[in-house]
């Protein structure tokens, strides 16, 4: 999948696998690969800083956590992260029917061709 396919979407993607629970950065790359089938790796230089303005924004809180001798950065949503995850979803549903409408006419009942 090309690179740029991420590009505007990358906010909702890491709302989305955070909302079971807490992960660090390297089980967030793995949870949005093992979720997109493998399509989607999404690299460290990617991530970090898109985490570290979604907590500023106060979508996301973090806290570190010891796993034996190293220790972690840990992510999860905030009541605004939730709100924020529920918008990307609607739009996202939206922006997709929209384009399928184009693409594949005939599949959507009811539109014109």
């Amino acid at each position: 999948m090309k690179a740029d396919a991420v590009r505007g979407h990358l906010d909702g993607l890491l709302l989305a696998v955070l909302e079971p629970g807490p992960l660090h950065g390297y089980a967030i790359i793995a949870a949005v690969q093992r979720r997109s089938g493998g399509a989607l790796e999404l690299r460290t230089g990617t991530i970090y800083p898109a985490l570290n303005r979604l907590e500023r924004l106060g979508l996301l809180s973090s806290s570190w956590q010891s796993s034996g001798e190293r220790r972690r950065r840990c992510y999860e949503l905030t009541d605004a992260g939730r709100a924020t995850l529920a918008g990307e979803r609607a739009a996202w549903a939206e922006f997709t029917a929209a384009i399928g409408s184009v693409l594949n006419p005939g599949a959507a009942p009811g539109l014109a061709t």
